[in-house]
């Protein structure tokens, strides 16, 4: 199976949507932060497709294909990595601007149709452990290659897609010498599979909800010495 990984482009956006949808359904951490009766996959559609737009301008996000495929414009997988950011640089203009434009299409999104299920206080619980682990975590001045999101189609799982769009970034991150970082909701398979594409588990970060939890597996990922 011929599989071509590419930015992605506005055309790409409704498939990428499905993508997420569908890998993530069963998902611990969306089990965990989602009411799955009041979930509204309509609105979450909407949102993720935000966030894609998103991603275009401001992130390192593929797609992949079977471009042999009688579907050649499938989306088979998607990835979207943050860039790193060094220390001593500060958000530019347009990402200002960017992140704040989204906050405001949230915000009129959830006026507009409510969280969708999004459990809130949950929600606020994740991105304090995570700025936390990332705080301890992110030692190197330079910055990281952040994996913000990987999932592939149920049915295209182990066929080597996940693989490729990792190492779409893991490869550019070796020949600048720079480390990567993920944060998996899953222990098995992923984080053996991950350990095969180079990274190691630095922490397992619990998120707690009045006893309700689940963990996500940091890990990191030291770039390899070319030849």
């Amino acid at each position: 199976m011929p599989i071509d990984v590419s930015p992605i482009t506005e055309s790409d956006i409704p498939g990428a949507v499905t993508c997420i949808q569908r890998a993530f359904e069963h998902d611990p951490y969306h089990v965990w932060a989602f009411d799955d009766s009041k979930f509204n996959a309509d609105r979450n559609a909407i949102s993720l497709g935000l966030r894609c737009r998103w991603g275009m301008k401001h992130a390192l996000f593929f797609v992949a294909k079977d471009t042999e495929s009688s579907e050649p414009d499938k989306v088979l997988g998607i990835a979207c990595w943050l860039p790193p950011r060094k220390e001593t640089e500060t958000q530019s203009w347009a990402e200002w601007a960017g992140d704040w434009w989204l906050w405001l299409q949230q915000g009129f999104l959830n006026m507009r149709y409510g969280h969708g299920g999004l459990i809130t206080e949950r929600y606020w619980i994740w991105k304090a452990a995570q700025a936390k682990a990332q705080k301890e975590l992110w030692t190197a001045p330079e910055g990281y290659y952040f994996m913000n999101i990987v999932t592939v189609l149920p049915e295209t799982q182990g066929k080597g897609v996940g693989k490729l769009l990792v190492t779409k970034v893991t490869d550019i991150a070796d020949k600048e010498g720079m480390k990567c970082y993920l944060e998996s909701s899953r222990n098995v398979p992923n984080t053996a599979i991950y350990n095969r594409l180079g990274f190691h588990l630095v922490k397992e970060m619990v998120l707690d909800d009045k006893g309700d939890k689940i963990t996500l597996f940091c890990m990191m990922r030291e770039p390899k010495q070319l030849q």
